[in-house]
C-alpha cells in the first residue's frame, strides 16, 4: 500500500506527511506533480506549504494543476484523500469539498498549537477518536478561516459533514477559541464521500513522539493504516 503525497512547487510539509505515516507503519512516497498521480496509489495526501507562493490566493494555482485531475478521479473511484493547510486550500479551491478558505481574521500568519472537538467518530479520519473528544494540533497559517455561504453552511450541517470544530480545552467553542474567524469555528470538512477531508491544522505536526508534543493527530492519519 503506497499514499502518494503531492509536491507542488512551494510544497513544504511533504517530507513531514512522509515521515508522519511511515511512523504510523504506512508505506509512502512524495510524488512530483508533474510526474503524475502513479496509478496505483491506495492513498492521497495534499500536503501543507506555500505552492506556487499562495500567487492570486492560496491554492487556486495548485487547484488547476493537471495533476488534480487525476486526484479527482480517484477520488471518485473511492480512493482516501485528505488535504491539509494549503492541501485544504487545494482541496476547497479544486471542489473536493465546499466552501474556501481566506485571510484570517487577524490578518496576521498563526503557528500555535489548538484545540479542536471531534465532530463526528465514524469516518475514517475520525474513527481513533470518540464524538466530543478534545484534541490538541497545530495550525501554521495565514489564510485559514473557513468562508461558507449560509445555505452551503446549512447542507453541511444537515449531511453531517463537519469533522473538526475550534475549540477551548473543554470541548466549548466559543470565539476566543476560533484561532482565524472561520465559520461556525470549523476547522475541518468532509467532501460528498466520507474518504474524502480536509482540514487547516496539521496531524502530521502531531504524530511523532521525539517532537516532545502532543501525538493526538496521529489518529486522523491512522485512516489510511
Amino acid at each position: 500500500m503506497t499514499v502518494a503525497v503531492v509536491q507542488f512547487g512551494g510544497s513544504n510539509c511533504d517530507r513531514d506527511a512522509v515521515r508522519a505515516l511511515a511512523h504510523l507503519g504506512v508505506d509512502a512516497e512524495r510524488v512530483w506533480h508533474a510526474d503524475g498521480l502513479p496509478t496505483d496509489a491506495t492513498g492521497i495526501v495534499l500536503p501543507g506549504g506555500f505552492s506556487y507562493g499562495d500567487y492570486l490566493r492560496a491554492g487556486a494555482m495548485a487547484a488547476r494543476d493537471p495533476i488534480m485531475e487525476a486526484v479527482r478521479e480517484a477520488a471518485a473511484d473511492g480512493v482516501p484523500v485528505i488535504g491539509i493547510c494549503n492541501g485544504a486550500q487545494i482541496g476547497s479551491e479544486s471542489g473536493l469539498t465546499p466552501g474556501a478558505f481566506t485571510t484570517n481574521a487577524s490578518a496576521r500568519f498563526q503557528c500555535e498549537p489548538v484545540y479542536l472537538r471531534v465532530e463526528r467518530a465514524d469516518t475514517p479520519w475520525t474513527a481513533a477518536y470518540d464524538e466530543g473528544q478534545v484534541i490538541e494540533v497545530p495550525i501554521a497559517h495565514g489564510e485559514g478561516r473557513f468562508e461558507v455561504s449560509e445555505d452551503a453552511h446549512d447542507d453541511l450541517v444537515a449531511d453531517d459533514r463537519v469533522l473538526f470544530r475550534y475549540c477551548d480545552a473543554d470541548g466549548e467553542t466559543t470565539d476566543a477559541a476560533n484561532p482565524n474567524g472561520s465559520t461556525d469555528n470549523i476547522a475541518g470538512v468532509l467532501g460528498d464521500r466520507e474518504h474524502v477531508a480536509v482540514l487547516m491544522p496539521h496531524p502530521e505536526r502531531a504524530t511523532l513522539p521525539d517532537l516532545g508534543r502532543s501525538t493526538d493527530g496521529a489518529g486522523i492519519l491512522e485512516a489510511f493504516a
